[in-house]
């Protein structure tokens, strides 16, 4: 093993240990700017419209410098070139490529030798690293081109390990959050409902022939308790997370759709029909699925309404997402189901020995349709 086989491989374990996705972005960009002496260096992950960045993390940059050139950049140009192709490339002066558009921004440093090399996870693009201004004057070469090329190869699954920790960290807050909701309810509630009994207690002393006004105010504290009671039950029913097991399919889409409608304030309909007596991986696919085509059709689509509709349908589980949205055209932002979001609800519908459908177009919304079949 060479001196840039251990560097990979140290580099590599390092980012196994990061705990946050954020940081493992940083690790694997600081690093490559350095297996390769260049000036600058970053890694892109297209959001799921395409024409952005879900990440863009940059190295060699001062915080001040990334201040002034404001928002993360598009996906279009030479960044959008590396999406659609999963061939390396690269150039001794990116400014006379032709995909290079327009002039740098006012604060952007000037560049010129650049390599880009794609990152690919299942035959599918899903970022690039892009390495800029080879220290020393020079040019990128295949030796770095090799170098980049083996870092890529390990990133996919690094990323997704980075972002399975994130998830098991969000169910272990919903597990905790449950506890305190569960400790709440059983500390208050035995409370309150003490309150009102002796609301009553009190009342019964006071007797019928007692001060009204005395009656009265008593009568509205055992309200009150009462009332009480009932809003902390609803409020601990809302911190408990809808669990597929315990509360069924069905259930737990009803939840969490509702959740999303409330918290987007963006109308969602539901039709869902029978999906009892259904494999418990299944189950799971269709959740994730459909949390990640809804999320995706409130925060990038701008929909004023989202329909959701599952059920058996002629020998199939079918499960239908179509929003009103902005739409997108698939075809502009590379190969469909390039994009992170996408190519997860694909892998979900094959895992489980489905397949996923795609339709949208600009001004016409985004139209999914799962279909698995139904053994």
């Amino acid at each position: 093993m060479g001196d840039q086989d251990v560097r990979i491989a140290e580099l590599l374990l390092a980012v196994a240990g990061e705990r946050s996705l954020d940081a493992v972005l940083h690790r694997l960009v600081e690093g490559a700017r350095e297996l390769v002496d260049a000036h600058y260096a970053a890694i892109g992950i297209p959001d799921e419209e395409g024409d952005g960045f879900r990440w863009f993390t940059t190295a060699g940059m001062s915080d001040a410098l990334i201040k002034q050139l404001g928002d993360l950049p598009r996906s279009h140009g030479m960044l959008g070139a590396m999406l659609t192709d999963p061939d390396p490339y690269r150039t001794d002066d990116i400014t006379q490529d032709p995909r290079f558009r327009g002039a740098w921004p006012r604060a952007h440093p000037p560049m010129h030798s650049f390599m880009g090399v794609p990152v690919v996870s299942g035959g599918e693009v899903v970022g690039a690293f892009y390495l800029t201004e080879k220290v020393g004057g020079g040019v990128f070469d295949d030796v770095d081109q090799q170098r980049i090329s083996a870092l890529a190869g390990h990133t996919a699954v690094a990323i997704e390990n980075a972002r399975l920790r994130e998830q098991i960290r969000e169910l272990a807050l919903a597990e905790e959050r449950t506890r305190v909701a569960r400790e709440l309810h059983d500390a208050l509630s035995q409370t309150l409902l003490a309150l009102a009994l002796s609301a009553d207690v009190a009342a019964d002393h006071l007797g019928q022939g007692g001060n009204a006004a005395v009656r009265g105010d008593l009568d509205q504290i055992r309200d009150l308790a009462r009332t009480a009671r009932h809003e902390l039950r609803a409020l601990v029913d809302d911190l408990r997370p809808a669990d597929l097991e315990r509360d069924g399919l069905v259930a737990t889409l009803t939840k969490q759709l509702d959740m999303a409608q409330r918290a987007w304030n963006v109308a969602i309909d539901t039709e869902l029909g029978d999906l009892t007596e259904l494999p418990g991986t299944t189950e799971h696919a269709l959740l994730r699925i459909t949390q990640e085509a809804v999320h995706n059709a409130l925060r990038h689509g701008s929909p004023s309404k989202v329909h959701v509709r599952a059920g058996r349908v002629r020998g199939e589980i079918v499960l239908r997402i179509d929003d009103d949205g902005v739409g997108f055209d698939p075809r502009a932002s590379g190969r469909q189901g390039r994009t992170m979001g996408l190519v997860s609800m694909r892998d979900r519908a094959h895992g489980v020995g489905g397949r996923l459908e795609l339709h949208s177009a600009p001004g016409e919304g985004t139209h999914i349709t799962v279909r698995i079949v139904d053994a």
